[in-house]
């Protein structure tokens, strides 16, 4: 029998998925997120369905750090969003993390059976290429701004994966914009080139973006085969 972790700090919502799915899956829950990455380390479940709004850890986080980890890395995801509005205003930010899908409230059990059904469908899930880490990282950024003139920022990441990253950025830029990647140093390496995909949504005075490599050199801190 496939093992889901349901997270939501709703009770309801618990009991009702238990209640409708334990036909068929074993489901294991909790409505604490700060013991949600402990119950996944310790049951290894087949899928998540993780609610993104929550007290003290965010969904957000959470999913952060169940994709930063080997073991929990390539456990599919499916957010649990109130709606619509809440889908549409989360979706970049969830795809960035890595998300399967969205499940909307209330709850489709007819949908949400038919996502883990096509999801387990292929097969045995193996290690996550896309490593994602928190580390902090000095980088510089040269293109040519909104305005076409040409571009040069310094800035610092936390959130850095084989992919991408992601930065905050004094300068307004725009999704699409492409940018040479260097690591300042006593040498200056070329690390690639990305592309800005996303702006985060936040009441910080800078904006922060999410940058994905168009193409990508041996000098990134993050390659496929560091696991």
């Amino acid at each position: 029998m496939k093992r889901l972790l349901m997270i939501d700090d709703d009770d309801a919502i618990r009991k009702l998925v238990r209640m409708r799915l334990s036909d068929t899956y074993e489901v294991i829950d909790t409505g604490d997120p700060e013991q949600a990455l402990a119950l996944a380390l310790a049951n290894e479940p087949d899928a998540i369905l993780l609610d993104v709004k929550m007290p003290r850890l965010s969904g957000f986080d959470l999913c952060h750090s169940l994709r930063s980890l080997t073991y929990t890395s390539m456990i599919p995801i499916f957010v649990v969003s109130g709606g619509f509005d809440t889908r549409e205003k989360y979706k970049e930010r969830c795809d960035w993390l890595g998300a399967k899908g969205f499940v909307d409230k209330p709850i489709d059990f007819v949908q949400l059976r038919a996502k883990l059904e096509e999801e387990f469908s292929h097969g045995k899930i193996e290690r996550r290429s896309d490593v994602r880490l928190q580390m902090k990282l000095a980088l510089k950024l040269k293109g040519k701004g909104v305005d076409g003139a040409p571009y040069e920022e310094r800035v610092t990441t936390e959130d850095v994966s084989t992919s991408g990253f992601l930065c905050t950025c004094a300068r307004p830029l725009v999704k699409g914009m492409v940018f040479e990647v260097f690591l300042p140093g006593e040498t200056e390496l070329h690390a690639g080139r990305a592309r800005v995909v996303r702006r985060e949504t936040s009441n910080a005075a800078w904006p922060s973006y999410g940058f994905v490599f168009e193409e990508k050199t041996a000098a990134w801190v993050i390659q496929q085969n560091r696991c």
